[in-house]
């Protein structure tokens, strides 16, 4: 019998061994910590997803979301920021209030800027506001900006507040960028987001650098990260099968533990590759052989720890 066959018979087996066993354990509820909200109807439109994004180009708001979950034991969400304006804070915000599936939201403010500790300040009354989103979106570089005069100040007030720093789509660059702010600032919590789709590099040096930083970025127990944009094209089809994503998983897993991950859909974008429901079932599959408390933690326990959220409806569990 070939390695593979052996792996996916084993995989096969501890899957359908969790499931029975699942029989005899309650459900799990989850807290999905990645998902975007935007209206393309609005006056003005909006920065993303572009006019041209026939998947994308739609309201993503709550009502949507809770009915593409409706039966997936999915209880609450985490919007994300999708938009560099300030306003756009507020609009979301604004869209969490009247739905208590969003339990809170990242946003988007630039740290060294004029504004930033007013609109940190105002954004914080709010206990819906979780924390800000900076990386590699929106034309912004971690690694030089982080030098700019305030900048690290600035993120000195966001570990103050007990607020997040969440990355956005990282490389080894903003791997490494974030390693040297979570030295420099070893308080603030980080959430690295996209991990699993994370391009890794080829290049023998620069791929064990690479794996460096993360190991030392798990020695940090306020960093977490996100198995989030897991499903990937291969050819002209999406693979189903978690036991073509395992490796993968695996490798992340092992670095960061049970005790650092995160379950996020990054809805409606992962809308690209796979159904809501395909996604969810990818990653259950995967974490379901973990164990029971693991799947606990992944699933919604660890969210409360990266990020503070307070349950908002009876069925959001508390820590």
């Amino acid at each position: 019998m070939d390695r593979r066959r052996a792996l996916k018979l084993g995989m096969g087996f501890a899957v359908a061994t969790a499931g029975v066993l699942a029989k005899a354990q309650p459900a799990i509820p989850i807290l999905d910590a990645h998902i975007h909200l935007f209206d393309p109807a609005r006056a003005g439109g909006v920065p993303w997803p572009a006019k041209e994004d026939a998947v994308l180009y739609k309201p993503a708001l709550p009502g949507r979301y809770e009915q593409v979950t409706h039966s997936l034991n999915v209880v609450g969400a985490i919007a994300v920021e999708a938009s560099p304006l300030e306003t756009d804070n507020d609009w979301v915000l604004k869209q969490a209030a009247h739905h208590p599936i969003v339990i809170g939201m990242v946003g988007d403010l630039i740290p060294g800027s004029s504004s930033f500790g007013r609109q940190l300040d105002r954004l914080h009354a709010n206990p819906l506001f979780l924390g800000i989103r900076y990386g590699n979106l929106w034309d912004r570089d971690l690694s030089s900006d982080v030098k700019r005069a305030g900048f690290l100040p600035d993120l000195g007030r966001i570990a103050a507040a007990n607020l997040v720093l969440e990355s956005a789509n990282p490389d080894a660059k903003l791997v490494q960028a974030i390693l040297e702010v979570s030295q420099k600032l070893p308080e603030l919590r980080i959430v690295i987001d996209h991990l699993p789709a994370a391009s890794i590099p080829s290049e023998s040096d620069a791929r064990r650098a690479y794996w460096t930083n993360l190991r030392a970025l798990s020695q940090n127990p306020r960093v977490f990260i996100k198995l989030s944009e897991v499903p990937v094209r291969k050819g002209d089809s999406v693979p189903k099968d978690v036991l073509f994503y395992k490796d993968k998983l695996d490798a992340i897993w092992d670095v960061f533990g049970e005790d650092h991950i995160l379950f996020g859909s990054d809805w409606p974008n992962s809308d690209h590759l796979a159904t809501y429901a395909e996604t969810l079932h990818l990653v259950q599959s995967y974490v379901s052989t973990k164990g029971h408390a693991a799947a606990e933690k992944y699933f919604w326990k660890n969210s409360i720890a990266a990020y503070g959220w307070r349950p908002r409806k009876p069925t959001q569990p508390a820590a």
